[in-house]
């Protein structure tokens, strides 16, 4: 399984609004507007990337850093919606995001928030080297 990241395009915001608002992932992330995705394509504090399969290039999920400009406290992954579950894309996706965030951006550290009611995230979070920061 191989994936890449490649930034939003306005053709794309149907299938983040579709994935967002799919029964397995609406619980977990807030519903926005097809309005504030599109405002996130621009904005200079964030990337919007789709998470595509290669080489066919299906989409298969969307992420959004932001805290990328002015200070450097380190980039937050906001958001990481996977529609395709139990195949991987979502550990292989928060290995590039971790790549991008430290090595191509330069961030001192990545953070996230997790829900309580998303158990199963926690845990792939923590797999992956992220830990509990209750400051």
């Amino acid at each position: 399984m191989t994936i890449r990241l490649r930034p939003t395009t306005p053709d794309d915001l149907d299938r983040v609004l579709d994935a967002e608002a799919h029964r397995e992932n609406a619980p977990f992330v807030t519903q926005w507007t097809r309005a504030q995705h599109a405002a996130a394509l621009d904005h200079p504090d964030m990337r919007h990337l789709v998470v595509e399969t290669v080489p066919d290039g299906r989409a298969v999920g969307y992420v959004i850093l932001a805290g990328l400009a002015g200070a450097r406290d380190g980039a937050e992954l906001r958001r990481i919606v996977v529609t395709d579950k139990g195949c991987g894309y979502g550990r292989e996706t928060l290995r590039l995001i971790k790549t991008m965030a430290f090595r191509d951006l330069g961030a001192p550290r990545l953070w996230l928030d997790v829900r309580t009611n998303n158990p199963k995230a926690k845990r792939l979070y923590e797999e992956v080297g992220f830990v509990e920061d209750r400051a």
